[in-house]
């Protein structure tokens, strides 16, 4: 009964060729409930086949791209003119499953169920298994975690703003803590924006944010040239990219205003931010005239993954800001949160700051790398662009303890959204 009401508090209304949750949101949460114990169990198997009571739409894309599974067999969801009505079909899984195995032509079926399964599920079990193994409640509680370098396929993106296991205390907690976290992030939200940098960085502290910025690193590789360098150029800060206040965020760690370039932003972010953004076209010609005339008129910001990460993966940069500058600042960024993300990629964008805030103790990590020299070094022809671009790359992926990848926003959101992520933005190129 359970099941039913969650399937239909969930499902009720939904349009089916818009349900996203199941790849862009589920994955992260079952990921962190998976045991190694099991995990090692289905990898010495043949062909696996999971069975499950809940929605194929929740658990197919986990258990297929995620954990290797070959064949899903869950609960079809009633559909209505297209929207799900919240209610299950009667799915004959004893008749599915005596096809998948007279298909493999199999003689060795062994079944691994839970002891608190329904009793049509153990009978199933049962009558198609020459084996069945029961995992008990105890059992499970003294299997250790799927750790992240063990996942058949890593999680680079997911969906979704709960940054937490949706377990009953922590679900409790998250409620309780909501009104408070609304009247808290208003009130940050008004100091960032209407405070000096001298007075709204303490006070931010004070609330509750956690804000580290490192301005000493370590000396390393650069294509810094001393000689085509001029002291007086405005400088440009290539930043990794983990929310939106990634710009804002620098600006308080250099306590003054930078101008930010962006892919896309929500007119209400615009009109909010506290320091000059500008909306780049997706036209490299006219983007990059656009980045020199902004840095003859004072230092600059880009983050040329062009989208944001939450893992700890830096997808690949655009190697534009390559030939815009001799002055390159590497910006490596971080972002942690316990109860909500700050970025979205099927809602609404104009939330993202506010949520972020709405973090009991938000932090964020600023940590300022070591100059690189990107527009001598193109135009000699010692290195091209896309050098430039991976060394700056591999440099904050270094810093900060990530995986590069060669993935980019278009990835993501074919993924998460099932669009290229530039629809909002189209019309205003």
């Amino acid at each position: 009964m359970g099941l039913k009401i969650m399937v239909m508090v969930s499902f009720f209304g939904v349009k089916k060729d818009n349900f996203r949750v199941g790849r862009a949101v589920l994955p992260k949460f079952f990921l962190e409930n998976v045991g190694l114990e099991i995990f090692e169990v289905l990898k010495k198997g043949g062909k696996t086949v999971a069975v499950s009571n809940m929605p194929q739409v929740m658990i197919d894309s986990f258990l297929r791209d995620y954990l290797d599974i070959d064949l899903v067999v869950g609960r079809e969801l009633k559909v209505f003119c297209g929207y799900f009505v919240g209610l299950m079909e009667d799915k004959k899984k004893n008749l599915v499953l005596q096809g998948i195995i007279k298909q493999e032509n199999s003689g060795d079926v062994i079944g691994i169920s839970s002891l608190n399964s329904s009793l049509d599920h153990y009978k199933l079990f049962l009558q198609q298994c020459n084996e069945v193994y029961l995992v008990r409640s105890t059992d499970k509680r003294s299997w250790q975690h799927l750790s992240r370098d063990k996942y058949p396929k890593p999680l680079i993106f997911h969906d979704g703003r709960l940054a937490f296991r949706p377990a009953l205390s922590d679900c409790l907690a998250m409620f309780m803590w909501f009104p408070f976290g609304l009247v808290v992030a208003i009130i940050r939200a008004f100091v960032a924006l209407t405070l000096p940098f001298e007075i709204s960085t303490p006070t931010l502290i004070f609330s509750g944010l956690r804000f580290t910025v490192i301005t000493k690193p370590k000396t390393s590789r650069s294509f810094q040239n001393s000689k085509d360098c001029q002291k007086t150029e405005r400088t440009l800060y290539v930043c990794n990219h983990r929310t939106l206040l990634d710009p804002l965020y620098l600006s308080f760690a250099l306590k003054k205003n930078v101008t930010a370039v962006t892919y896309s932003l929500s007119r209400m972010s615009e009109i909010l931010a506290p320091i000059k953004t500008v909306r780049m076209t997706r036209n490299r010609d006219q983007d990059a005239k656009l980045a020199k005339s902004l840095l003859n008129q004072g230092d600059l910001v880009i983050c040329p993954e062009g989208t944001t990460c939450r893992e700890p993966y830096l997808l690949r940069f655009s190697p534009l800001f390559a030939e815009m500058s001799d002055n390159i600042i590497p910006v490596a960024s971080n972002s942690h949160v316990s109860m909500f993300y700050g970025t979205t990629a099927g809602g609404l964008k104009c939330l993202d700051p506010f949520v972020f805030l709405m973090n009991p103790s938000p932090g964020y990590t600023m940590q300022l790398l070591e100059g690189v020299s990107g527009l001598s070094m193109c135009q000699d022809g010692n290195e091209s662009r896309f050098d430039v671009a991976n060394y700056v790359q591999s440099e904050l992926g270094k810093a900060l303890g990530f995986e590069c990848t060669k993935l980019t926003r278009r990835d993501k959101y074919q993924i998460l959204a099932g669009n290229d992520g530039i629809a909002c933005t189209s019309s205003k190129s």
